[in-house]
């Protein structure tokens, strides 16, 4: 029997679900913008044999919301961890927004930061209810029962799980303002409980887009453009509907999309298609001309934050000056992009690791003609993203759409990118170049910092251009601006660049290669005047800036930092803060020949609360790894005719696990809000080694990767 109360609680035999209009002190993260308002969420379960899942509004790619998550939720239930279970919210933004955005997305290294009182708050409500459900049927006051590791208890004798309460529960009155936890009290919370998507993703049963099969389905691949802005002028698909399996060709905005029984067929017949190309659109310019252009727009930057003297820096004693240049980067995530979708008597329901609901759902619905109710989104895993599922446009979920269209009859399609199809697709880490000055005086202070940034713009032209500043893109620029140290008069300049090459977020956006242009161009200020690395820093720090003093210091004593070299080793130290998270490392360098072979790095992050210490130093190490990949090796290049040069992994190369540093994470203990850890590690790694390798050599690092610099 179903029982629907009037307070939003669904109840049934096997359990409830908790559906809490949450008042305003409940819906709004700290650090969340205070303007959101409370809406509905519906995010926990409690079943007749006692398990809670919690359902989780943030996609799992790795980075590990299903345990953060539901970590906060059974810390205020007092639920033992054994008990708790995860699974993905569906597409709903009235339900599942992101508070620190407004609309159902994963980005920002946002989870854990806008969910951390959301989540405590509705597992404190569940938790009350129960407690008050179990103190009627027991006949004894509210306050005299206590609930530990899942249990509700009585001096009485009287014990119960959740799940023999869960129906009561759901007629009880919603506490508006449930008490939380001291965080002295904290059980889960800080502790390293078990990831809850680990065993599902080693015994197979875990759910990405590839185990999605349909009756009837058909596998689609896409010929897309071989430069960036052509078009499809005219095409011949007889050669391709003779290979077997093919069932049909059509033209859609993105390309030419082949259906066939199965992949290897669907791949078959796009290598037979022949199309003829319009490409008076297209970017033909190489890179090598892409980034002279930008050189010659720098003088026409706008400017983003000014202060002091601009004069100060061609008055100094000594004037330093440096270029730093930084190349398309692809996510490359293991898992290359796709999706299914399947169109039946007027309605859509698709199943993917959709990052962004708020935006794929309208886009689907529109691209078919659907009002948005008919259009359902399971989200599942996915397997990575580093920011390529993020899609300001939803350019994937407008391409499957447009694939079920052009079939012209309802069924159910798996549309697949190859690892080919993702290098050459475009949407990268922008090419930017920054050029920096610095003045000293004659004691070697500095006296005036200016940094001027070229590269296009990723909001621009998307459903997030609204997030711009007058027209300005924050993320293009940001860390390059409201720097922690006292340079003196400062001025930091954009310029917006237009190329038909789409560029996307990538893993920590603009601090990527914001934070390598300060903070190498700062190390080698410091080096001119003398100062040691770490010291220099820290006297260069501002008041109120305590935190990143606090990292610095920590990952100098954890590195027993005792200068640039020792023993035949360079060593080098960056900081960079991004998604309000501090995060110091400090590198090993060995001379390796031609490259740098980094041997070790020492990690010291403050996020704040530290939910699950685990989680936070894996993606610490995560990150280092990444980033270390891209330093040392990665880079999209465009041929004389605009063709992307990079096809797979043996011309796109990524590290090798015998190249993988031995990383030492510490985490600074904090009172203050959880911030994001997917993405902070990666900034101060290749600066750090960038700075450690000029230690070691004396050669000053002014592009990346290292790869191209000194082969």
């Amino acid at each position: 029997m179903t029982l629907m109360s009037r307070r939003n609680f669904l109840a049934t035999g096997a359990g409830f679900t908790l559906a809490l209009v949450l008042p305003a002190p409940f819906a709004r993260a700290q650090g969340a913008p205070s303007d959101i308002p409370a809406t509905p969420n519906a995010f926990i379960r409690v079943g007749s044999d006692d398990t809670v899942t919690v359902i989780i509004k943030h996609l799992e790619m790795g980075q590990g919301p299903y345990t953060g998550l539901a970590t906060l939720v059974a810390e205020e239930m007092d639920a033992d961890w054994s008990q708790i279970r995860a699974e993905a919210a569906h597409a709903d933004d009235a339900l599942y927004k992101n508070l620190a955005f407004g609309a159902q997305g994963t980005g920002g290294s946002t989870a854990i930061a806008n969910s951390y009182i959301q989540m405590r708050k509705a597992g404190a409500a569940a938790r009350a209810m129960l407690v008050g459900a179990a103190a009627a049927e027991w006949g004894v006051p509210a306050s005299e029962i206590t609930v530990r590791a899942g249990r509700l208890s009585h001096s009485s004798g009287k014990e119960a799980g959740f799940g023999t309460f869960a129906e009561a529960a759901a007629l009880m009155e919603v506490p508006q303002d449930p008490p939380l936890k001291d965080p002295a009290d904290f059980v889960l919370i800080g502790k390293d409980v078990a990831r809850l998507d680990s065993a599902a993703k080693s015994d197979g049963s875990a759910q990405f887009t590839l185990d999605i099969y349909r009756e009837g389905m058909l596998t689609v691949v896409v010929a897309h453009p071989p430069a960036f802005g052509a078009r499809v002028a005219s095409f011949d698909d007889a050669e391709a509907l003779k290979v077997a399996g093919v069932e049909m060709v059509r033209q859609i905005p993105e390309g030419i999309a082949v259906y066939a029984r199965n992949t290897f067929a669907a791949i078959k017949g796009r290598g037979a298609l022949e199309i003829r190309w319009d490409e008076s659109g297209a970017e033909r310019r190489p890179t090598s001309m892409m980034i002279e252009d930008m050189a010659k727009a720098l003088p026409g930057a706008r400017v983003v934050e000014e202060s002091g003297d601009a004069g100060a820096i061609d008055g100094a004693a000594e004037i330093l000056e440096a270029d730093y240049r930084f190349p398309y980067l692809a996510h490359a995530p293991m898992e290359p992009l796709d999706a299914v979708i399947e169109v039946k008597g007027g309605q859509a329901e698709l199943w993917y690791g959709c990052q962004f609901p708020s935006i794929d759902k309208p886009t689907v619905a529109q691209a078919l003609q659907l009002p948005p109710d008919a259009v359902r989104i399971n989200v599942l895993f996915a397997g990575g993203s580093f920011g390529r599922r993020a899609q300001g446009n939803g350019h994937l979920a407008a391409e499957i759409a447009h694939v079920a269209k052009a079939a012209g009859r309802d069924g159910t399609f798996k549309l697949l990118w190859t690892r080919e199809d993702d290098l050459k697709g475009g949407y990268y880490r922008p090419m930017t170049l920054h050029r920096l000055r610095a003045g000293l005086d004659a004691e070697g202070n500095i006296i005036g910092w200016e940094n001027a940034v070229a590269n296009q713009s990723i909001m621009s032209g998307t459903a997030l251009e609204a997030f711009m500043q007058d027209g300005l893109d924050p993320s293009s620029y940001e860390g390059s601006n409201d720097l922690p140290y006292d340079v003196g008069a400062r001025r930091i300049s954009w310029a917006k660049i237009e190329s038909p090459v789409p560029v996307l977020w990538w893993r920590s956006v603009g601090h990527t290669h914001t934070a390598f242009a300060v903070e190498v161009f700062l190390d080698e200020v410091l080096e001119r005047a003398g100062k040691d690395p770490v010291q220099g820093r820290l006297d260069l720090l501002t008041p109120g800036s305590g935190r990143y003093r606090g990292v610095l210091e920590k990952v100098a004593e954890i590195a027993d930092w005792q200068g640039r070299t020792k023993d035949g080793r360079g060593y080098g130290v960056a900081v960079a803060k991004s998604f309000n998270t501090y995060v110091a490392q400090i590198v090993e360098v060995e001379n390796g020949g031609v490259m740098p072979k980094v041997t070790q790095v020492w990690c010291a992050v403050d996020c704040g609360v530290a939910v699950n210490p685990d989680v936070i130093r894996a993606q610490m190490e995560g990150g280092i790894g990444y980033a270390l990949s891209a330093a040392l090796y990665s880079a999209i290049t465009l041929d004389g005719e605009g063709r992307v040069e990079q096809s797979n992994f043996d011309d796109y190369r990524l590290l090798r696990i015998n190249e993988m540093p031995k990383v030492h994470v510490a985490i600074l203990p904090s009172a203050e809000p959880p911030t994001g850890v997917g993405e902070p590690g990666v900034p101060p790694l290749a600066p750090a080694v960038a700075n450690a390798w000029r230690a070691l050599t004396g050669q000053p690092v002014r592009q990346l990767p290292f790869a191209q610099l000194l082969s």
